[in-house]
Parts: structure tokens; C-alpha cells; sequence
């Protein structure tokens, strides 16, 4: 979701991160799940010039929880795993937060030129609620064709001489 950048302390936020146990809550993503939505999100960069990058966590760095909260968090790995670093900057972070059941989408200054925070938070809010009813598989793999349609209405290409710019891998940070 798109929202003030500015996080506040909270113990709260840090309470859960440290009583969060990631077996109870992280069986849904199994080898095969993995290697589904690593297919999806193949699958949502074809046809423009876009990058997808779906990272899942099971929780914030306890370090770091009592002042970070998710969207600084996504901010930070959209910039430590290069997703601005595209030709065109049109990567597109989703990131995933288990423990918090937030889910946060970072979008680079040339997507974000054309597309409205309204766009993305609605998109946030339709996946936030599948997950909610324990579809999270199927809720990120809609969430990744919904952005693919996003990016290939501005920035649409037939043939990609370029490829792939980042992996298709989806990122699983314990």
C-alpha cells in the first residue's frame, strides 16, 4: 500500500515480530507454491518492458521492528535487491509481510508516472483480503497478473530483446 513513509516506534510491532512463529503461519509456502508463483511472475513480465519482483517475509528484522514498519521495510529491499536498477525504472516491488499481514508494492519513478497510488493500494487491499481467507497463493499469483496488465498498458512490447532484467525468483526471507 502506498502511504506516509514515516514510521513510528512501536513495541507492539516488535512484540509480534519476536512472538511470531513462522511454522504456524508459513506452511502455505512449499517448494511447489514457490515455484508456481516464480511461474506467475514469468508470466506477468511478458509482453513490456516492466520487472516484477515478489519477495515474501516471514517477519521484520526483530533489530529493526521497533522503528521499521512494513512499507520502509519493502523501500529497503527494493533498493538492496536493485529493483530500481532497470533501464526504463520500471520495476515493481510486491513485498509480503506474514507476520504483519501487510503486503506493500514499491513501484519505480517511471511506472509510478503513469500509474495513481490509488491503483496500487486498491490492488494492495484485493490481495490483502484473499490472503485473509487463506488464498494467499492464488491472491499473489492475481496480484501479479494484475500488475503485468498494469505495465504492459504503458509500457507494451511485442519481442524483449533486452530479457529479463532481474529474476523471475521469488525471494523467501525467513
Amino acid at each position: 500500500m502506498v502511504e506516509d513513509n514515516a514510521s513510528n516506534p512501536s513495541f507492539a510491532r516488535w512484540w509480534r515480530q519476536v512472538l511470531f512463529v513462522p511454522l504456524l503461519h508459513s506452511k502455505w509456502l512449499t517448494t511447489e507454491s514457490k515455484a508456481r508463483l516464480t511461474d506467475a511472475v514469468t508470466r506477468a513480465e511478458r509482453g513490456h518492458r516492466g520487472e516484477v519482483f515478489l519477495i515474501v517475509e516471514n517477519h521484520l528484522p526483530i533489530q529493526e521492528a521497533y522503528r521499521m514498519n512494513c512499507r520502509e521495510r519493502a523501500i529497503d529491499l527494493f533498493s538492496e535487491y536493485r529493483v530500481w536498477d532497470t533501464e526504463e525504472n520500471t520495476g515493481v516491488l510486491i513485498y509480503v509481510n506474514v507476520c504483519e499481514r501487510k503486503l506493500e508494492i514499491v513501484a519505480d519513478r517511471g511506472i509510478s508516472a503513469h500509474v495513481s497510488p490509488t491503483v496500487w493500494n486498491a490492488m494492495c487491499e484485493k490481495a490483502v483480503s484473499g490472503i485473509a481467507t487463506q488464498k494467499t497463493e492464488e491472491s499473489l499469483a492475481e496480484l501479479l497478473d494484475e500488475v503485468g496488465q498494469v505495465l504492459r498498458q504503458y509500457y507494451h512490447l511485442e519481442h524483449d530483446p533486452e530479457g529479463n532484467e532481474l529474476s523471475d525468483t521469488v525471494v523467501f526471507l525467513k
